[in-house]
């Protein structure tokens, strides 16, 4: 047992400690994806500001809006109607998922690729992360890119009026291909993980 231990702290040699330590190049990244969380997170905001202005009749705060979501009328707008806070509100959302996507790939990433984060008895650990290797992360960040596409879609169809047919069309054409890219990860993840179950 101890000759086992000592064999698996024993140090690296200089150029597998060389290759092992390059792991920690990828830190800057995760670094640069929690700034741009942060633009996100302030981006949000100064939408949700926006919208609760132009709730309260603020009519600069509402042009922002709608020049912001792509909102094209044939009657210049002059107050909130029920498609331009739903258009804003499916924005926030997008936001909102985006930032999901972005906590999985720096937490998920990190903890896979870079260096451990010991949260196994904090209370606030993420469930999928007990669990998190580089195939659960694929199908997950699949999933989340399937999640946002559908928001965009739907903003795409409910502004319909404003879009060409081609645009609406390709727009269906990528989120397909995406639902049929996320199932071809996740079938090609199962028969990895399973590769001696006929069924």
């Amino acid at each position: 047992m101890s000759k086992s231990q000592h064999k698996t702290s024993a140090p690296l040699r200089p150029l597998p400690s060389l290759i092992f330590a390059s792991r920690w190049l990828q830190l800057p990244l995760y670094l640069g994806l929690i700034l741009a969380q942060a633009v996100y997170v302030f981006h949000f905001w100064v939408e949700l500001v926006h919208l609760v202005e132009a709730a309260f009749g603020n009519t600069a705060a509402l042009k922002q809006l709608v020049t912001s979501i792509g909102y094209k009328s044939d009657f210049e707008v002059t107050a909130l109607n029920e498609t331009i806070i739903m258009l804003v509100v499916l924005a926030l959302i997008d936001v909102v998922m985006i930032s999901n996507l972005l906590i999985m790939v720096i937490v998920g990433g990190y903890e896979t690729f870079v260096s451990r984060l010991h949260l196994e008895e904090h209370p606030d650990q993420p469930e999928w992360l007990s669990h998190v290797n580089a195939s659960v992360l694929k199908v997950k960040l699949a999933t989340a890119i399937i999640g946002i596409s559908s928001i965009h879609l739907l903003k795409t169809f409910i502004n319909a009026a404003n879009y060409d047919l081609k645009v609406l069309m390709w727009q269906t054409i990528i989120h397909v291909v995406f639902l049929l890219s996320a199932l071809a990860i996740a079938l090609t993840d199962r028969l990895m993980s399973h590769p001696n179950d006929s069924h």
